[in-house]
């Protein structure tokens, strides 16, 4: 073999997924026909759970960075709108966390002591990257791990058999053990491969752009919906995005002009601007569609390979960082021998879910865009529900990934969902202990049974033992390499705590211990 996977498009799934197999011990190249980052206008924001995996493989402080410059360039646009008056952050959009539909949820409605939306540490604190700055990052991050990228390299075709796969490329051919497609929404890999695609089709034709245009101090900044369908405006000088219940485009591969961007913007907006340049546009629609399984045998799928939906509530390149961090371990354990193949049927079975539930949140989302009176109406119940604690919290714990909870045995509240960033005694945190990619058994109570019972997975768990003053309920956590809650336990009234379903959780997901004698 020349590698053991090849990835098939180097967007920051691709490029997520590679770092992640390399990680694990993994030999990977990553296709991409592209030369360069994609500069066309995309994604501007990412969930908490992506801004967690990507502080779990310590990558908070660029993040961090990023935000802050664009952080400034939004209170620069608002002062420019303001007259020079002050950013009006709290009133023009700085004070928000989001949006259903295009509308606006508060960010001080929303209650954090929701799980999953005030126990993700310093990665709570990140959600305004814009998806070329992640791609950026993760090109450094795999530079670094060693991942071999071929840019301008185009994959033509494969052949799958049991023992691997013979990849055909415009550069000439590759054998991998697997191929995963995170080809984009127009997978080639998915298509040559045969997956099902089943989904319903576009009602919509959407622009984003940034351009140059006058007469834009009479558009509303921020999410307005009119009778002709719905616009936004900022919170990035020039960029503007409008959704057109007339049906899918004729021609989506169409260039998109300035007077064709003009036209949509009066049409929807009222307002007479004109579009003097066009510096980035993309069009879009509210086609959706997910594939019924994410395998096929040594070809499998990850983002919007898998599957594809409208870009509403920036749901799209969190849900495939997802993938990435779910797949990237365990195929990485299945090739290193750590872990039997069946572990592989995991993928599906848990992230499939999390994608059908997104589908269904977009297509709401469309809902309640529609200007017909029956989809307004539903608009205001929706607006009255977004002006109250809960009504926000449910939303943003939706929209953010914060409810997203896999199917694992156990009964602890912790278990299948992703791990809090506890604060230890050690001096650090849960998420500093995950920078390497393996998984860790947190004994929060110095237990020397739970440490017993684990030596013989030294090689695939970390074990750390360290307070936490904030959680004393807590005695022990093990989390997998992607950072969900595997098994947890609480402090019993006795010592020492209970070690029940612990043994079963780490065979489940780490394979046989070290020198174990298993059956025949």
């Amino acid at each position: 073999m020349d590698y053991d996977v090849v990835v098939a498009g180097a967007g920051p799934v691709g490029l997520m997924l590679a770092c992640e197999l390399r990680l694990g011990g993994a030999r990977v190249a990553v296709l991409e026909r592209l030369t360069e980052v994609n500069p066309t206008v995309k994604g501007g924001a990412i969930t908490t759970p992506s801004a967690e995996a990507l502080y779990r493989r310590g990558m908070l402080p660029p993040l961090a960075e990023v935000q802050r410059q664009t952080m400034d360039r939004f209170r620069a646009f608002m002062r420019e709108r303001n007259d020079g008056e002050g950013d009006g952050a709290e009133g023009q959009g700085l004070g928000f966390v989001g949006h259903f539909a295009g509308i606006m949820l508060r960010a001080d409605l929303v209650d954090r002591t929701e799980p999953g939306l005030g126990d993700a540490g310093p990665a709570g604190e990140i959600a305004f990257v814009a998806q070329q700055d992640i791609e950026r990052l993760l090109v450094g991050r795999a530079d670094e791990l060693g991942v071999d990228v071929r840019r301008g390299v185009e994959l033509t075709g494969f052949d799958a058999e049991d023992g691997g796969v013979t990849v055909r490329t415009s550069g000439g051919e590759i054998r991998a053990g697997w191929l995963v497609g995170c080809d984009g929404g127009r997978s080639t890999v998915r298509k040559l491969a045969g997956f099902e695609f089943p989904g319903t089709d576009p009602e919509v034709t959407c622009h984003q752009a940034v351009v140059e245009m006058t007469g834009a101090e009479d558009l509303t900044v921020g999410w307005t919906a009119t009778d002709t369908g719905v616009y936004a405006h900022g919170p990035m000088p020039g960029r503007i995005v409008t959704v057109e219940f007339d049906g899918p485009p004729a021609d989506r591969d169409a260039p998109v002009t300035a007077e064709d961007l003009q036209a949509r913007l009066r049409r929807v907006s009222g307002v007479d601007v004109t579009i003097t340049e066009v510096r980035t546009a993309t069009r879009f629609t509210d086609h959706a569609r997910q594939v019924t399984d994410y395998r096929k045998g040594r070809v499998l799928l990850a983002g919007d390979a898998a599957h594809v939906h409208s870009a509403f509530g920036s749901q799209g390149l969190s849900l495939g960082i997802g993938d990435a961090m779910n797949l990237g371990w365990k195929l990485a354990a299945v090739i290193g021998g750590r872990a039997p193949e069946g572990l592989l049927d995991t993928y599906t079975a848990e992230r499939h879910p999390v994608g059908a539930w997104v589908l269904d949140w977009t297509r709401s989302q469309v809902a309640a865009m529609r200007p017909d009176p029956q989809s307004r109406a539903l608009r205001e119940i929706v607006s009255d529900l977004a002006e109250t604690v809960s009504g926000t919290t449910y939303l943003v714990a939706r929209l953010n990934g914060a409810a997203v909870r896999y199917e694992l045995p156990g009964e602890h509240p912790l278990t299948g969902r992703s791990a809090p960033d506890l604060e230890l005694t050690d001096g650090g945190r849960l998420a500093d202990h995950l920078h390497g990619g393996r998984a860790l058994l947190l004994d929060l109570a110095d237990d020397p049974e739970l440490r017993a019972l684990a030596a013989g997975y030294a090689d695939r768990v970390d074990i750390v033992t360290a307070g936490c003053p904030s959680r004393p309920e807590l005695a022990a956590v093990l989390v997998r390499p992607d950072g969900f809650t595997a098994w947890a336990a609480d402090a019993g009234a006795q010592a020492p705590t209970s070690t029940a379903g612990l043994a079963e959780a780490l065979e489940e997901w780490f394979g046989v211990p070290e020198g174990a004698v298993t059956p025949g």
